[in-house]
């Protein structure tokens, strides 16, 4: 149940954001605004963080990157 919990409140926040800004603007302006939303919800999570490709016995950083991590 605390998954639930935690999906309930990340969605709120998303919805908190799009309720002030409303659509149409650059990605960047969303992620950094519900960035704050998060922090101020007390929510743990990392921006812009690199998603390597594994490859055979190695894994290459290949330019991947997930947005918000929570």
């Amino acid at each position: 149940m605390e998954f639930d919990n935690l999906s309930n409140r990340v969605i709120g926040c998303a919805i908190e954001v799009h309720r002030h800004l409303g659509p149409g603007l650059l990605e960047s302006v969303y992620e950094q605004c519900l960035a704050h939303e998060l922090n101020r919800n007390g929510i743990t999570f990392q921006l812009q963080c690199p998603q390597p490709v594994p490859y055979k016995d190695i894994r290459l950083d290949c330019g991947y990157r997930i947005d918000i991590l929570v």
